[in-house]
Formats: C-alpha cells, sequence, structure tokens
C-alpha cells in the first residue's frame, strides 16, 4: 500500500511550481509598476551638459556679431557685450528647466514643450528688458520697446532652435536606453536552465521519499527562474552568489558526490554590483561541459576578489580527458558570446573576459569594474 503523507507534501510542492509560473508576470507588472517617466530634455544639472550650452550660447554670440560688423569691421566689445546677455538667458534658463525635468517627464510632450519654451522665454524677455533699460540708463535715453520687441523676437527663436535640438538629442538617449534594455532582456532571457528535466525527475522521485528536500528544491528552481524573468540589471554580489548556490545545490541532487565545490570569497565585495544571472551560466558550463562528463566527478573552484582595484572572478572545472582545447561552438560557446554581449552591454570596454583551457582544466576569469551605485547601464545625454 502507498503511504498516503507524501499526498500532502505534494499538494505544497505543486503551490510552488505554479508559483515559478506566475513569476514572468509578477516581474512583469512589477517592472510597469516602478518604470519611471523618461525624460523631455536632457539634465542640463550635470556639468558635461552645462559646459556645452555654454560653448552654444558663445558660438551664437560670435555668429550674431559676425551678422551686424562682418569679419573686416569685427568689433570685440559688441562681442563682449552679446556674449554677456547670451549667457545672462543660458545660465538661469537652464537651472529653470534643470528644477522642471521631473515635472516635464510627467506630462506630455506637447505640454511639455510649451511649459519649458514658455519657461525659457520668461528668461528672455526678463533678460532683455534688464539690459534694455541698462542701455537707456548709460545713453540717457529712453527705453526703446521696438529694440527691445526685436531683441524678444530673436531671442524667443534661438531658445526655440535650441530646446527643439535638446529634445531631439534626450528622444534619441531615450531610444538608444530602450533598445539597450531590450537587447540585455533578450540576451537574458535566453539563458534558460538545460537542467529543467533532470530536476523535474529529481523532484519526482525526492516527493515520495523526501519531501522536505523536494519542496526546497522546487523554491531553489523558482528563485533561479524568477531571476531569469526579472527586468536586466546591476544585483547586489551576495545576491548572484546566493543564486549561484541554489543552482549548485540542484544539480548536487543529480551527481551526488560526483560535484564539488571550492568558494573563495574575499571580505566586504557583497554589496558590489554585478549583472543579474552572471555566475549562474557560468557555473553551469562548468557543470555540463566538465563535472557531468566525468565517471569520477570533479571539483568546481570559484575565486571572488579584489584586483588593481577591479572585481576579478575565477571559475575553474576539470575537462575529460582528450577533451577539445576550445568550447563547442554549438553549446558552450553561445553562452560565452551571451555572457561577453550582456557584459558589453553593461559596461562597454571597461571589463575583460578570457575563457579557455589550461592543462585539464577550463579556466574563465572576469574582470569588472567595482561599483556599489550604479543600477542599470547608462549613458549621459548631452548637448
Amino acid at each position: 500500500m502507498s503511504s498516503p503523507h507524501p499526498a500532502e507534501p505534494a499538494g505544497i510542492i505543486a503551490q510552488q511550481i505554479r508559483k515559478i509560473a506566475a513569476t514572468g508576470k509578477d516581474s512583469a507588472r512589477a517592472s510597469d509598476l516602478s518604470s519611471p517617466h523618461t525624460p523631455f530634455l536632457p539634465d542640463l544639472c550635470s556639468v558635461s551638459a552645462l559646459a556645452a550650452l555654454v560653448l552654444m550660447g558663445e558660438l551664437l554670440a560670435l555668429v550674431l556679431v559676425l551678422a551686424v560688423d562682418g569679419l573686416r569691421q569685427f568689433d570685440w566689445q559688441r562681442l563682449g557685450l552679446v556674449s554677456l546677455t547670451v549667457q545672462w538667458v543660458v545660465l538661469p534658463a537652464a537651472a529653470l528647466l534643470c528644477r522642471l525635468r521631473s515635472l516635464l517627464a510627467q506630462l506630455s510632450h506637447k505640454l511639455a514643450g510649451g511649459l519649458s519654451f514658455a519657461a525659457v522665454l520668461g528668461v528672455v524677455l526678463a533678460v532683455m528688458a534688464a539690459q534694455q533699460w541698462w542701455l537707456a540708463g548709460l545713453s540717457q535715453s529712453s527705453f526703446d520697446y521696438w529694440q527691445w520687441l526685436g531683441n524678444c523676437l530673436l531671442g524667443a527663436i534661438c531658445a526655440g532652435v535650441v530646446l527643439r535640438y535638446a529634445y531631439v538629442q534626450q528622444q534619441l538617449h531615450n531610444q538608444q536606453q530602450a533598445e539597450l534594455g531590450a537587447r540585455i532582456q533578450a540576451l537574458q532571457s535566453r539563458i534558460r536552465p538545460h537542467f529543467l528535466f533532470n530536476s523535474m525527475n529529481s523532484l519526482a522521485s525526492l516527493i515520495a521519499v523526501d519531501p522536505v528536500r523536494a519542496e526546497r528544491l522546487v523554491e531553489d528552481l523558482s528563485a533561479l527562474f524568477r531571476a531569469s524573468l526579472a527586468e536586466p540589471r546591476l544585483v547586489p554580489l551576495e545576491q548572484e552568489l546566493a543564486l549561484a548556490k541554489r543552482y549548485l545545490e540542484i544539480e548536487s541532487l543529480r551527481l551526488g558526490e560526483r560535484l564539488y565545490q571550492r568558494w573563495q570569497i574575499a571580505d566586504g565585495l557583497g554589496h558590489t554590483e554585478v549583472p543579474a544571472m552572471l555566475l549562474q551560466p557560468l557555473l553551469e558550463n562548468a557543470v555540463l561541459h566538465g563535472v557531468a562528463r566525468l565517471r569520477e566527478g570533479g571539483e568546481i573552484a570559484v575565486q571572488l576578489g579584489v584586483v588593481d582595484g577591479q572585481l576579478q572572478m575565477v571559475i575553474e572545472n576539470p575537462l575529460p580527458e582528450g577533451g577539445p582545447s576550445a568550447p563547442d561552438p554549438a553549446h558552450n560557446g553561445i553562452a560565452m558570446e551571451n555572457i561577453r554581449q550582456r557584459l558589453i552591454a553593461h559596461y562597454g570596454s571597461r571589463y575583460h573576459f578570457v575563457a579557455g583551457r589550461e592543462g585539464g582544466r577550463y579556466r574563465v576569469q572576469l574582470h569588472l569594474p567595482m561599483t556599489e551605485q550604479v543600477k542599470q547601464p547608462q549613458t549621459e545625454a548631452v548637448l
């Protein structure tokens, strides 16, 4: 007769499996709720964007003076006065738009464009009025409203051109960020654990004999699939290590005593951020193409430390006798190229990745920038 006890743990495990299926929907829903509004204009609070605005203002002043005086009768005094006026418009307008940036991101593009132009136009009117009063005081003459209106019209045209240019630049930046996020998401979504069916077979055999361990196996699988389906981002190293150890715990159910682990982790690295799902595919390759092919099994060694101010990861695993000197292009090579593409998307050229056979072992070595602040790959949009 069959025991009646496994039925209850089996029901609990079935609930855990349903959680895995719902993980993707929950992650997508959380991503939609937490996604911020896309910026309407570049961050004019940054030094690079402000320096670009000042340079553009100086070039505009030079063009205005050349249009009036020409090169033969170029007036340096007029250039200084025009430059002063332009910068008195540029700097307060940049400060005002910097303060309004979060509000503009929440509005429609038409409202945001109208509000930003109205803000800059208000600065232009005020600066031109102050300049005209100052010139009228120096020359002991009355306020010239026609000249003031002409200067304001010229300033409004220039402001509209610059705002349009800034808007186009920011939308291009937003598009690049969206494409980058989609690219990383596509690369990460390819990381599907090949051990799923083996894990399910192990789960089926454990339900009757060890339901507690079977439930823990389902929880580990749920954590792995949750990380695989989550929004691509940088995560703390301690979180990535916990996920990698969960993966090896699952594999140890299948391989038993054939799988040995050796971890060497330097202190103080827990909050260092790395791309999500980085260690798991590397360990998966070490298991599939190394330990699992050896009858006696083998040891997977993982070392993490700091070298020359960068995070160093080293993963080694044994290889079968007479195995290939390079990864199989149809299997291991695809995974390695996938990881390289993800690293390029996150870090550009600021990383080092070497993988290859050394004697009877396969060695993967990674050097990544040390960071505890950056949450996702960003590129600064400048004017």
